[in-house]
C-alpha cells in the first residue's frame, strides 16, 4: 500500500508540474490559483449524483479524439497537457465530471482543482451525457501506463532547412514570441525556457491545432504544411540565430521614390469619394486592395511587400501608409485617378507600426516607423519617404534589467502636440518623440509596465491607453502632462487594438478591450472630468462566448460595439462575431458570419452606418453589415481576396475614430 501511495503521490506531483508547465506555454495563461486548504471540498453543483449506466465508450473515444487529443495522449507521453493514462485511478468520476465540464469554475470551489488549474484547460462545451461518455472511455484505458521517456529532442537541420525555418519564424512567429524568442504577447520559446521540455511531437501538435489564448492553428488552417510544421518543431528547440542590424545607409539605399512630389496632382483627380476609401490588407498575397466604400468597387490592388500589418492614413487622408512585417513602408497616393504607390523604403527587418505627423502645421510632413527588429525607430520625410534619422531604443526595462530586444509596438500621433507616443514593448516604457525638434529625439520615457503591445487614444485624445498584455493590464498615460495616471487589471491578455470609446448611460465616457486569454469584454471608466469617481477603474465586465478575441470596434454614430470570438466553444467556433448594445449595457447577440476561415477585424464606413468584417482565409471574403439592423448587406468575394485581415477607412483612420 505504501508503494501504491508513493506512486500516486508521484503521479499527482507530475500532474501538478505538467499543469503548471502548460500554463507557461500559453500566451494567455494565468498563474495557478493555489489553496492552502489540504481538504478537497467539492461543491455539489459540479458533482454528478451517480454516473448513469450505459455510458457509450465508443462515443467517448470519438469525443476524446475530436476535443481532447490535440493536447493529451493516453500512454503516448506529454503533449501540451499531461498524459492521461491511469487518470481514473487518480480521480473519481464526480471529480472528473466537474473538471471536464468547467475547470475554471470548479477550481473556485475545489482545492485540488485549484492546484491544477492554470487557465490552460478550457470548458469544452460538452453535455453531461457527453462528459460521462468521455469518462467511460478513460475508464476503458485504465490499464494503459504512461511512458517515463523524455520528450523527443530536435533532429539536426541542414543549412538550407535552418534558413527556411528562420524565415518562417520571422514571418509567422516573431510578432508574438520575439525575434530572440524571449516572449511578450506569446510565451518565451527559447530551448532552455520551454521547447526542449515539450519535445518535437508536442510542438508539432501545438503548431497544428493552436492553443486557447490566441495561438493560431497553423496546420489546421492550411497556412503551414506538415513538412513545415515538422521543420519548425525542430527549429524552435535549437538556439535562435542572431539577427543583423540595419543602419541609416542601408535604409537610404532601399529608398525608392517612384513618383516625385512635383509630378503628383495638386488636387484629387478621381471623382470618387476618396476619403471614404477602405484599404484591405491581403496578408499572404503581399498586397493592399483599395475599395470604394460607397460603391463596393475595388479601385486598385497594389503590391506592398510581405504580410502588411496595418495601414495608416496620413493626417490629410491623402496617403495610405502601409507597413509590412518585412519592415517595408509603402506610400499610396489616393488622389490619382487610380491609387498608386509613389514611394517605398525599408526601415526595419521586422515591423508592426507606422504613423504620420498630425499636429497642426505638421500635417503630412513626417512619418515614423517603429521596428520590431532592430530595436529602433526611423523618421522619414512625409511626402517622399526619404530616411531622415534612425534612433536606437534598446535600454534597460523599468526595473533596471538589461535587455537584448526592445520592440516598438503601438504608435499614435497626438492632435494637440507635435509628438508621437510609442509603446516600447519589452522595456515597459511609453516613449515620447518630439518631431518639432531637430533630429526627432525621444524626449521622455514614462515607466508603465512590461510588454506593452497595442493601444489607442481615449475620446479626448489626451490619454494614451495601452495594453501591458503579459501583465493583464491597461496602462493610462496622460500625454499632456507626460505622466502615468493608472494601471488597471482587466483580465487575461487584453488585446484592444486601438480600443473602443463610447458614452455609457451610467458611467459617462468609457474605453474597452477584449482579451486573448479569456472570453470577456472589459469596460473601464475614461471620463476623469465628468465621472472622476469611476475614472480608470473597471466599470463593466461582459462575458464573450470563448477566448481569443483579437479586435473590437465602434463608431460615434453606432449603438453597437462589434467584436470577434475566434475560439468560441460553440459549433461554428471559429466564425463568430458578437455585438454589444451600448444603451442596455448587455451583449445584444452573437452569430455566425461565415462557414470557413476566421472572422476578424471590423471597420466602419465614414458615415458609421455599415461595418465590415474580414473572413481571414485563403478564399477570403468581406462581409458588410447594416449597422442599424445587424443584418448582412453585402458580401465581397473573389479570387483576389487572399487572407484579408485589417481594413482601414481613410476618414476614420486619419481622425482616430474608434
Amino acid at each position: 500500500m505504501g508503494d501504491l501511495m508513493r506512486a500516486r503521490d508521484r503521479r499527482r506531483f507530475r500532474l501538478i508540474v505538467l499543469a503548471i508547465a502548460v500554463g507557461i506555454v500559453l500566451a494567455a495563461a494565468a498563474c495557478s490559483s493555489t489553496s492552502e486548504n489540504d481538504t478537497t471540498t467539492t461543491d455539489t453543483t459540479f458533482a454528478t449524483e451517480n454516473p448513469p449506466s450505459g455510458e457509450d465508450v465508443s462515443a467517448g473515444q470519438a469525443l476524446f479524439d475530436q476535443r481532447c487529443a490535440a493536447c493529451h495522449t493516453i500512454g503516448g507521453g506529454q503533449l501540451v497537457g499531461p498524459d492521461l493514462a491511469g487518470i481514473t485511478d487518480e480521480f473519481d468520476d464526480d471529480w472528473l465530471h466537474a473538471w471536464i465540464t468547467d475547470p475554471a469554475a470548479f477550481a473556485d470551489v475545489d482545492a485540488t482543482a485549484a492546484e491544477l488549474y492554470t487557465g490552460a484547460m478550457p470548458a469544452l462545451g460538452l453535455s453531461a451525457t457527453e462528459v460521462d461518455d468521455v469518462i467511460a472511455y478513460l475508464h476503458s484505458t485504465s490499464d494503459v501506463e504512461a511512458p517515463e521517456a523524455a520528450p523527443e529532442g530536435p533532429r539536426e537541420l541542414s543549412t538550407a532547412e535552418f534558413d527556411e525555418a528562420s524565415q518562417i519564424y520571422f514571418n509567422r512567429c516573431a510578432g508574438c514570441h520575439g525575434t530572440l524568442r524571449a516572449g511578450a504577447t506569446g510565451p518565451a520559446i527559447q530551448p532552455n525556457d520551454r521547447t526542449l521540455e515539450i519535445g518535437t511531437t508536442g510542438i508539432e501538435t501545438i503548431l497544428t491545432n493552436g492553443l486557447p489564448g490566441g495561438m493560431p492553428a497553423w496546420g489546421e488552417s492550411g497556412i503551414l504544411s506538415a513538412d513545415e510544421i515538422e521543420l519548425m518543431a525542430n527549429f524552435v528547440q535549437i538556439e535562435p540565430p542572431t539577427p543583423p542590424p540595419l543602419e541609416i545607409d542601408a535604409i537610404t539605399e532601399s529608398w525608392n521614390l517612384i513618383v516625385p512630389v512635383a509630378d503628383r496632382p495638386t488636387e484629387p483627380e478621381t471623382a470618387r469619394n476618396w476619403d471614404d476609401f477602405t484599404g484591405v490588407i491581403l496578408r499572404d498575397a503581399g498586397q493592399v486592395a483599395v475599395i470604394d466604400a460607397g460603391t463596393k468597387e475595388t479601385v486598385a490592388i497594389v503590391d506592398t511587400g510581405f504580410a502588411v500589418h496595418i495601414l495608416r492614413a496620413s493626417a490629410t487622408g491623402r496617403y495610405f501608409i502601409a507597413v509590412g512585417r518585412d519592415g517595408r513602408v509603402t506610400m499610396i497616393d489616393l488622389w490619382t485617378e487610380t491609387p498608386q504607390i509613389v514611394a517605398q523604403v525599408q526601415g526595419c527587418f521586422d515591423a508592426r507600426s507606422v504613423e504620420s505627423s498630425k499636429f497642426e502645421g505638421y500635417e503630412d510632413q513626417y512619418i515614423v516607423e517603429g521596428c520590431y527588429w532592430p530595436p529602433q525607430y526611423v523618421v522619414f520625410d512625409g511626402q517622399t519617404l526619404e530616411p531622415l534619422v534612425v534612433h536606437d531604443v534598446l535600454t534597460p526595462d523599468i526595473n533596471g534589467k538589461e535587455l537584448e530586444e526592445v520592440r516598438v509596438a503601438a504608435i499614435v500621433a497626438s492632435h494637440f502636440d507635435p509628438v508621437w507616443v510609442m509603446g516600447l514593448k519589452e522595456s515597459g516604457f511609453v516613449g515620447i518623440v518630439d518631431y518639432s525638434q531637430p533630429d526627432f529625439p525621444l524626449t521622455n520615457k514614462i515607466a508603465a509596465d512590461l510588454f506593452l503591445h497595442d493601444g489607442g487614444w481615449d475620446h479626448t485624445g489626451r490619454y494614451f491607453i495601452t495594453a501591458a498584455n503579459a501583465q493583464n493590464k491597461l496602462m493610462v498615460v496622460d500625454v499632456k502632462t507626460q505622466e502615468l495616471v493608472a494601471g488597471i487589471e482587466t483580465g487575461k491578455t487584453p488585446h484592444p487594438g486601438r480600443g473602443a470609446n463610447w458614452e455609457d448611460p451610467e458611467y459617462g465616457w468609457v474605453f474597452a478591450t477584449t482579451h486573448l486569454g479569456e472570453g470577456k469584454l472589459t469596460i473601464i471608466g475614461a471620463d476623469p472630468e465628468g465621472r472622476p469617481d469611476v475614472a480608470w477603474t473597471v466599470v463593466r465586465e461582459v462575458e464573450i462566448p470563448g477566448t481569443g478575441s483579437l479586435f473590437l470596434k465602434t463608431h460615434p454614430e453606432s449603438p453597437w460595439v462589434w467584436m470577434d470570438t475566434p475560439l468560441s466553444n460553440v459549433e461554428d467556433e471559429t466564425r463568430q462575431v458578437c455585438v454589444y448594445n451600448k444603451e442596455t449595457a448587455e451583449m445584444e447577440k452573437c452569430f455566425a458570419a461565415a462557414d470557413h476561415g476566421r472572422v476578424v477585424h471590423f471597420e466602419y464606413n465614414k458615415a458609421g452606418d455599415e461595418v465590415w468584417a474580414s473572413v481571414w482565409d485563403k478564399k477570403g471574403e468581406i462581409v458588410i453589415y447594416d449597422d442599424k439592423t445587424l443584418t448582412e448587406k453585402d458580401r465581397i468575394t473573389g479570387d483576389w481576396l487572399v487572407t484579408p485581415t485589417g481594413k482601414f477607412n481613410v476618414f476614420n483612420t486619419a481622425n482616430d475614430i474608434y
